[in-house]
């Protein structure tokens, strides 16, 4: 059974400001990496009806393959606010191309490709990343065990959960003005629509 994300995203961030908090409370950064990803869906797109996807990505240091679900986007087909949460499966492979290769083979297709940049601190025992992406600001992820964890790292760092986004990154550009779903490669080199 897929487990509940407990993960949300603040915009409009600072951040060299927001490290210097993570830090003088305490944190410590984990690391600084370029993360790709590939995307898939039936060829009918069956799973962007539901808000779903299936990802593989490419860590640095881990290659994951991912089933992801908004929870709440599939009633309402709605981008303009706050999804429920999401659910995610997810399991470590062993390499990016053999999956991909793998995934193709047995019918999907490729949605998309995209790359970005991660920052990845913890703060007693949350994850917080300033995640970059291609003609996006950069924004925080918050990701924790639970809804309350999430929400009191958020305070310590001055962020009031009010504030609080949950949705995904499609979201975040649609609010840019960008329809990501448009383009096949995202990259910060390349932007190539379909």
């Amino acid at each position: 059974m897929a487990r509940e994300e407990y993960e949300v995203k603040y915009l409009g961030i600072d951040p060299a400001e927001l490290e210097t908090k993570i830090l003088a409370l305490g944190g410590k950064k984990i690391f600084d990496r370029m993360y790709r990803r590939a995307v898939f869906d039936y060829a009918d797109l069956r799973l962007d009806k539901q808000g779903a996807w299936v990802r593989v990505r490419d860590e640095g240091d881990k290659v994951t393959f991912s089933y992801k679900q908004r929870i709440g986007y599939a009633e309402t087909g709605d981008n303009s606010g706050n999804d429920k949460g999401m659910i995610e499966e997810e399991v470590v492979v062993s390499d990016f191309e053999t999956v991909c290769t793998m995934l193709r083979s047995i019918g999907l297709i490729d949605k998309y490709y995209q790359e970005n940049r991660r920052v990845r601190y913890l703060l007693d025992g949350v994850e917080l990343d300033v995640d970059y992406w291609p003609q996006l600001e950069p924004y925080l992820e918050v990701e924790g065990e639970s809804w309350e964890a999430v929400d009191e790292a958020a305070k310590k760092l001055g962020l009031d959960p009010a504030d609080k986004k949950i949705f995904s990154t499609t979201q975040i550009y649609e609010a840019a003005g960008i329809r990501d779903k448009d383009y096949r490669i995202m990259t910060f080199e390349k932007m190539e629509k379909r």
